[in-house]
């Protein structure tokens, strides 16, 4: 039942109170945030902790949600920003971001393998990807990310990287000719870095009790 409420109604019931609703919340957002930091060559750990962060910073201000934009992409910025912030104290160079035909077909959106076909290639597909992505520049591949893998359209991932639509559709374009042909010449699937369940059930655990200490 609790499902069925929108992004808005559940922040509005949060904001009054019902703080176990924020469990929603996390479930809903988890698979975005990890495919953030995976395409920041965050490890498996560094990226729970870094979504671990952003949630307790999005619950935190939780009140200065406007709803300009969608509450996904305001959380993808907070993600963002944090790996970001990680980055820099890492002494990485901080790599700025300055700016995908809207009606483009993301890359990966071909139905057609099984899902035992899935299952087979999984564990390669997913190495694959990573690794090519490795290859390309950030700016380019955290656009390719949030519009390919993440499935955000053209307008939500220029307002999660505050560049213009055009650079979007430019960064995009670019990013798929680095990886196209050695991707797509074998590989079709929109399950990438997919976000196992139980990890998505310690995530919730571990914010949740954060939260209930503030």
């Amino acid at each position: 039942m609790m499902n069925q409420y929108t992004d808005t109604e559940l922040i509005n019931k949060i904001l009054e109170g019902e703080l176990a609703l924020y469990e929603i919340l996390i479930r809903r957002n988890n698979p975005f945030l990890y495919k953030i930091g995976r395409s920041y060559n965050y490890n498996h750990e560094d990226t729970q902790d870094l979504m671990q962060d952003t949630f307790i910073d999005s619950y935190l201000n939780l009140s200065k949600f406007e709803n300009r934009s969608s509450f996904k992409t305001w959380i993808i910025k907070i993600m963002i920003n944090n790996c970001y912030k990680k980055l820099h104290k890492l002494g990485y160079k901080n790599e700025i971001i300055t700016e995908i035909n809207e009606k483009a077909i993301p890359m990966f959106s071909d139905n057609s393998h099984t899902d035992t076909n899935k299952v087979i290639m999984a564990k390669e597909l997913n190495f694959v990807i990573e690794n090519a992505l490795i290859q390309i520049p950030l700016d380019y591949r955290i656009v390719f990310s949030l519009r390919e893998i993440t499935g955000l359209n053209v307008e939500e991932t220029a307002q999660s990287l505050n560049i213009s639509e055009s650079n979007v559709k430019v960064r995009l374009n670019r990013a798929k000719a680095m990886l196209r042909k050695q991707i797509e010449k074998s590989y079709t699937t929109t399950d990438l870095y997919e976000f196992n369940l139980i990890y998505c059930d310690t995530m919730v655990l571990n914010v949740m009790n954060k939260i209930k200490k503030l």
